[in-house]
């Protein structure tokens, strides 16, 4: 049999556990996709993955993991590609659509150190490693007396790192960990109202092209209608702040019996300075509730909000 379905995907362990899962479940929502040969996983080195010597907002954005997947994706290369959220931009490429989502992992941060429980009862002037300017500014708006550093790789990349001195503690997405099956290795997980995750963070994207009406009636019995109104809300809150790799920005969607919360932040860098903004509604109303979110913040930020 011929392959039917191409999957793009970046090569590291944890994109590579992504691509696997949705391939999985396209297999078990379609039996022919199940048998040999009838879907191919195509690895693709992305500019983010080679550059590993400065951080994603020194070196142009989280847009450095997906663009040569979604080049590959309008060269027909692949039918699809398959994306952390978290990573993707806040615009997409013309023809383009993220069509589908898995259901979501713990959006929530994990602590990892040799040398305290948490954040908080680190060593006065401690090093954190990350490359996440919004994990930078919620360290350092908590405890202005750590340092942070740069820290790039992949998930045993940086877990190496720790473990050799580089830094006393790091920080990374507890998503990724249980993807990977390694979520007992953390020292910790961060709740939400210490450390606000990422927008997105925990979700996995299917992206595809617009026009190609096959693959996405495919890919719809995987779709998950919660975690799209969740990271619909969270995303077109940073649609409104022009949201990227270099703005430290958090943003939680939450479905509850009484409607959809979210909560959502900008940050300084450095962490002197955080706003906030909340909104609860209905579920069915999730962008204008992560716009009007967005509106509120953007309005208050100060000249200069994001300089260094």
């Amino acid at each position: 049999m011929t392959t039917r379905l191409r999957i793009g995907t970046r090569g590291s362990p944890l994109a590579l556990a992504q691509a696997h899962q949705t391939r999985d479940r396209l297999a078990a929502a379609h039996p022919a996709l199940a048998q040999p040969g009838a879907i191919e996983i195509v690895v693709i080195r992305t500019t983010g993955d080679a550059i590993l010597d400065r951080t994603l907002s020194e070196a142009g954005g989280k847009g450095l993991f997906t663009k040569e997947i979604e080049e590959a994706l309008v060269d027909r290369r692949i039918d699809l590609a398959v994306h952390s959220m978290k990573d993707v931009p806040t615009w997409l490429p013309d023809g383009l659509d993220i069509c589908c989502v898995l259901p979501r992992e713990d959006p929530r941060d994990a602590f990892f150190s040799p040398k305290a429980p948490s954040i908080d009862e680190l060593p006065r002037g401690a090093v954190v490693g990350t490359a996440s300017l919004r994990r930078q500014a919620l360290v350092l708006a908590r405890r202005p007396d750590l340092k942070v550093v740069p820290f790039r790789g992949n998930v045993d990349t940086r877990l190496r790192k720790l473990a050799e001195g580089e830094a006393d503690a790091t920080l990374l997405a507890l998503a990724g960990l249980n993807r990977l099956g390694i979520a007992d290795r953390a020292t910790s997980v961060i709740e939400p109202s210490v450390m606000l995750p990422a927008v997105a963070q925990g979700a996995i994207g299917i992206e595809v092209r617009a026009d190609d009406a096959e693959t996405r009636a495919l890919l719809a019995p995987l779709n998950c209608g919660d975690t799209m109104l969740r990271i619909t809300a969270e995303r077109a809150l940073l649609a409104v702040l022009d949201g990227s790799c270099r703005t430290p920005i958090a943003a939680l969607a939450e479905l509850r019996p009484d409607g959809l919360h979210l909560d959502g932040l900008v940050a300084s860098p450095d962490g002197r300075q955080i706003l906030r903004a909340s909104r609860h509604g209905a579920a069915a109303d999730a962008a204008q509730l992560g716009s009007d979110a967005g509106r509120e913040l953007k309005s208050r930020l100060p000249p200069g909000f994001f300089a260094p």
